[in-house]
């Protein structure tokens, strides 16, 4: 049985998931953060916008990605880092924060342990760690599931934060549970951003593909399509 399950319609509705992490830890100048697994690090920026002095280092294995950070401008402060979890290039202690956004239930499941030992050796004393990961439950999650089911990585990450609160590695302080809203303007969007990202390969077929827009299609409007994600937010301390 799957226990990440919720209400979906019950949950609180954050168009901006900073706004959530802002309420949860202080982010003076000075403050040093890492986000493993980065992306295109836009919840990154958007707190270096809103909170200047911020040193931020962004870590992504992805080198499309990466190469897609890398000619975009960046905020002073901001450097990006091909590099994984598992194995991050700084120093003992150089962060007062590290975020996973989406992203822990991508590290191999044999590097999960390692990794989260790693967010713990990059932390200072004291310092926090903000987990958050999509609920496997939801209309979007059903669509996902097709072609890209991630019921056991997902369950895994959880397990694997399990384990190293259970070693002493980190201290739980609260969890979080919210829902956010996404949309896609037509399934052409969708199947670009969702069934062709640049760090996966779905083994894609014209029958599945095609499988994926009749399920799409009745949740179109004159809108497109919209759903809700259900997210679980995990904060940590190291110990």
């Amino acid at each position: 049985m799957n226990t990440e399950a919720a209400a979906v319609d019950q949950l609180p509705l954050i168009d901006q998931e900073h706004t959530l992490l802002e309420s949860l830890v202080p982010l003076p100048p000075g403050t040093g953060l890492v986000e493993a697994g980065c992306g295109n690090a836009r919840l990154l920026r958007q707190l270096m916008q809103q909170h200047p002095g911020l040193r931020c280092a962004a870590l992504e294995v992805d080198r499309i990605q990466l190469a897609r950070n890398l000619t975009e401008p960046a905020p002073p402060g901001l450097q990006f880092i091909e590099a994984g979890a598992a194995a991050m290039p700084l120093a003992d202690g150089w962060a007062d924060g590290v975020l996973m956004l989406k992203s822990l239930h991508h590290v191999p499941l044999h590097e999960l342990d390692a990794a989260l030992d790693e967010v713990a050796r990059v932390l200072r004393p004291g310092g926090w760690f903000y987990v958050s990961e999509p609920i496997y439950d939801g209309a979007l999650n059903e669509l996902i599931r097709l072609f890209n089911d991630e019921g056991v990585v997902r369950a895994e990450a959880q397990a694997a934060l399990d384990r190293a609160l259970a070693r002493g590695r980190f201290c739980a302080v609260s969890e979080h549970r919210f829902a956010q809203a996404v949309a896609y303007p037509d399934f052409d969007s969708f199947e670009q951003r969702m069934m062709r990202p640049s760090f996966a390969d779905h083994r894609l077929t014209p029958e599945l593909i095609a499988a994926v827009r009749q399920r799409f299609e009745p949740h179109c409007g004159p809108q497109g399509a919209r759903f809700v994600r259900p997210m679980h937010v995990r904060l940590l301390r190291r110990c």
